[in-house]
């Protein structure tokens, strides 16, 4: 299952403030006519994401929404990222149920949004807060779903700094061959210096320069990011190639671009040298780990602290990968900062429990 594309012109966040709700709503039909759906499936977007909107308005300490237009192949979809910190929600099964609102709207709650969405997973942890993610795809004149997206095995998100419109950060994956769900897969995570529209031409320039380039080796990659970046603020990279048949995983990393393998409720990190890919490249190595059944793969850069556990987060990694970036996100990411991560699964084990 390849990961599910999206660009910085595609994604909106839009955090939680008076404005919220009306923001998210017509932010969400901006991106539903941009992929050409109906006005019938826009509205029903809109009711979703109001619902969303509302209930995260009245119930959450602090929250964000991320609307974006996701795509594999030829299928499009608008997908609904909602992130807080707040009480969390005990019974989701009741909260799913039609006619349900916790925030008080009449007779809607999350049975709408399901009703309305493609598909909706919910996970929350008690106290702490929640993520919901909804998906909602064109549909048939006869109003049935169109073509279902798969669920992602590698997911990417980026948050740019308070105030700021575009992110600094940046991240990529592709197949090294033949690109058949198991790998092997590359993946790139780079962090332009600074913040603004410098750091984020410096993260563009690497980005392409990664698709761009045939080499298969993160040591190569990284130099050739170097190239690319030259004349530009510069910025911290790492490459990793994920290889699922052989159970291995090598990464090169420059700077601060956090990397870590986790299985069984425990991480062990990948680590990265000192330098600026751009500027000042040290000696280049890469470190090679094993991959055991049913890890999950964390790239983030220093947007988020590193002060996240596993074991602190009981069933997240049983979860979507786009669920689990969102938790991170939510668990670890700074405002003062721009932030991304990366959550790689194993094909084998990828289907979330939705429970």
């Amino acid at each position: 299952m390849d990961p599910l594309t999206t660009a910085a012109a595609d994604q909106v966040w839009i955090r939680q403030d008076v404005s919220l709700t009306a923001r998210a709503r017509r932010s969400a039909a901006e991106l539903a006519r941009r992929v050409g759906m109906s006005a019938d499936r826009i509205g029903q977007i809109e009711l979703a994401v109001t619902e969303v909107a509302v209930n995260l308005a009245h119930h959450a300490d602090d929250g964000a929404l991320l609307l974006r237009l996701i795509e594999a192949g030829p299928v499009a979809a608008v997908e609904l990222l909602a992130i807080d910190h707040g009480p969390g929600i005990a019974d989701l099964d009741h909260a799913r149920r039609a006619g349900v609102s916790t925030a008080g709207t009449p007779g809607l709650g999350l049975g709408v949004v399901q009703r309305m969405a493609d598909s909706l997973d919910v996970h929350s942890l008690m106290g702490r807060g929640t993520v919901l993610v909804a998906r909602f795809h064109g549909r048939a004149e006869s109003g049935e779903p169109g073509r279902a997206l798969p669920e992602p095995t590698i997911t990417g998100l980026t948050r740019p700094l308070s105030g700021e419109q575009v992110c600094g950060d940046a991240w990529g994956a592709r197949p090294v061959a033949s690109g058949d769900g198991r790998g092997p897969w590359l993946v790139m995570v780079c962090d332009g210096l600074g913040h603004g529209p410098l750091a984020a031409r410096a993260s563009e320039q690497a980005l392409a320069a990664f698709h761009r380039t045939t080499s298969e080796d993160p040591k190569d990659i990284i130099a050739e990011l170097h190239r690319a970046l030259a004349g530009t603020r510069g910025g911290a990279a790492a490459v990793a190639a994920i290889d699922w048949h052989r159970r291995r995983i090598a990464f090169c990393g420059i700077g601060n671009i956090s990397a870590f393998v986790v299985a069984d409720q425990a991480r062990s990190a990948l680590l990265s040298a000192p330098g600026i890919v751009g500027h000042h490249l040290p000696r280049l190595r890469a470190h090679e780990a094993e991959l055991p059944p049913g890890a999950g793969i964390v790239f983030h850069s220093d947007g988020l602290t590193e002060r996240w556990s596993p074991a602190a987060m009981p069933g997240l990694f049983t979860a979507s990968s786009t669920v689990i970036a969102a938790h991170l996100l939510r668990e670890a990411g700074v405002r003062r900062d721009d932030a991304s991560i990366v959550v790689v699964k194993d094909p084998a084990t990828a289907e979330p429990d939705h429970g």
